[in-house]
C-alpha cells in the first residue's frame, strides 16, 4: 500500500480533523509495529498516515493520587520501566512486557496494542481486570468507553471515523489490591497467547477477597471481563474451592476455536489454569508473599 499522505498534528483538534476528513483508507500511527505488517497486505489504495507522537501527553504517562492516566502512544520500554506504575499495576506492567521483542518494545504501545483489537493481544485482558476506560476525543466531541467495551471484534473496535484514543485512564487502586496476568504460549518467548488471564484482587486484613476482576483473553473472539469468575473469589481467602470455582466459570465463559496452535478443548482448560494461577500471584502481591 502506497503512502499517499503523512501528517503530524500538533493537538487533539487537528488529529481529529484530518481523520474526519480523510475520504480513503487512513490510519493513525502510534509505534506502527502492527500498521507497517498489515499495511502491506493490503490493497495498493493511497494511505493518509496520522502520527500522533508530537500530541501533548500522547507519549506519557501521568500518576497521581487519582490513578494514571496513560498517552495511548507511549512506547512500552517507557511505561514498562517505570517502577511507580509497576507497584500499583503490576499485572498491566507485565502483560505490556510480553509484547514482542526488545526492539519492538522501543516503539509498540499499550493503546496501539489495544486499537488494534486482537483477541490475543495482551495488554487488553489487564486494562480490563483493572478497570481502565478509554477516553476518545471525536467530531462530536469526548466519550468514556470501558475497557471491556472497547473491542468489537476481531480487528475492530468501538471508534467511529474521525475518533481518535486521547488517554487510557486507570483509578487508582483501593488499598490492599493488586493484580497479575499471564498467558500461555507454545514458544518461550516472542509468540502470541494461546491464552491468557489477567486478575486483579481486593482482601482484607484477615485475607478475604472484598472485590476481583477477572478477565480472559485469546479464547474469544474478543477479551472478555467474567463476572461469575470474579463472583466466586469475593468472599473467599482465595482457596481451592473459590479458585476451581472461577476457573471452571472462566473456561465456560471461553468461546475458543481450534486451530494449529491449540484445541478449543484446550484453550478452554488451560485459560482456567492461568485464572487460579493469576489469582494466587495477585493475592500474594497484596499480602507481600512469596512463592510467584
Amino acid at each position: 500500500m502506497a503512502i499517499a499522505n503523512y501528517k503530524v498534528p500538533q493537538s487533539i483538534d487537528e488529529a481529529v480533523q484530518l481523520l474526519a476528513s480523510s475520504d480513503g483508507a487512513c490510519k493513525v500511527l502510534a509505534g506502527g509495529t502492527d500498521l507497517i505488517i498489515q499495511s502491506k497486505a493490503q490493497s495498493d489504495a493511497p494511505l493518509q498516515v496520522v502520527d500522533i507522537k508530537k500530541i501533548e501527553g500522547m507519549v506519557s504517562a501521568e500518576l497521581d493520587a487519582q490513578g494514571l492516566t496513560l498517552g495511548p502512544a507511549m512506547n512500552c520500554a517507557e511505561f514498562t520501566a517505570r517502577k511507580d506504575i509497576g507497584a500499583l499495576y503490576p499485572g498491566l506492567v507485565e502483560a505490556a512486557y510480553l509484547i514482542g521483542s526488545s526492539q519492538v518494545q522501543g516503539r509498540c504501545s499499550v493503546g496501539g496494542n489495544l486499537c488494534n483489537a486482537s483477541p490475543a493481544a495482551d495488554t487488553i485482558p489487564a486494562l480490563i481486570a483493572n478497570g481502565a476506560n478509554c477516553i476518545i476525543q471525536g467530531p462530536a466531541g469526548q466519550r468514556t468507553v470501558a475497557a471491556e467495551d472497547f473491542v468489537t471484534g476481531v480487528g475492530k473496535n468501538c471508534m467511529q471515523q474521525g475518533e481518535l484514543l486521547k488517554t487510557i485512564s486507570i483509578a487508582a487502586p483501593a488499598a490492599r489490591t493488586s493484580d497479575a496476568y499471564l498467558r500461555f504460549i507454545p514458544r518461550t518467548e516472542m509468540d502470541i497467547a494461546v491464552a491468557g488471564a489477567a486478575v486483579s484482587l481486593t482482601l482484607d486484613e484477615s485475607g478475604i477477597c472484598t472485590a476481583a476482576r477477572v478477565a480472559i483473553g485469546a479464547v474469544a473472539t474478543t477479551a472478555l471481563l467474567v463476572p461469575s469468575a470474579a463472583a466466586a473469589l469475593i468472599g473467599s481467602a482465595i482457596d481451592s474451592t473459590a479458585l476451581e470455582a472461577a476457573a471452571a466459570a472462566a473456561s465456560a465463559a471461553a468461546t475458543p476455536i481450534s486451530d494449529r496452535r491449540g484445541t478449543a478443548e484446550f484453550r478452554r482448560h488451560v485459560v482456567g489454569v492461568l485464572v487460579k494461577r493469576a489469582a494466587v500471584i495477585a493475592a500474594q502481591r497484596v499480602t507481600g508473599e512469596k512463592g510467584e
